[in-house]
């Protein structure tokens, strides 16, 4: 093995290592919460970790395959999270009351 592909797997290693350790976190962050909002997040932090761990496994493999599988990920993530963003901005949206809360007085 010549001196750049060693140092091409020792970065790649390195990267996947990253990746795990980033992942245990993450799984800590999901159980862990305090909040949905946070858990939401971590959910989207983890379509972006499986993308880099695709691209890890396509880096070794030095196969672009998995590109088009990468691009479809990065997609269903997006999607989602401006969908979580969404329901959470109507949720939280100042002056509006819940249906319980209504008083509307004796009639």
């Amino acid at each position: 093995m010549t001196a750049p592909e060693q140092v091409d797997r020792i970065l790649l290693t390195t990267a996947v290592v990253l990746i795990l350790v980033a992942g245990a976190l993450l799984l800590a962050r999901i159980w862990r919460g305090p909040s949905m909002l946070d858990r939401a997040i971590s959910l989207d932090v983890c379509a972006a970790l499986i993308i880099a761990g695709l691209a890890a496994k396509s880096a070794f493999a030095r196969d672009p395959f998995y590109f088009p599988i990468m691009l479809v990920l990065a997609f269903l993530g997006f999607t989602g999270s401006v969908g979580i963003a969404r329901f959470i901005a109507v949720r939280d949206r100042p002056g509006r009351s819940h249906p319980d809360d209504t008083q509307e007085g004796p009639r």
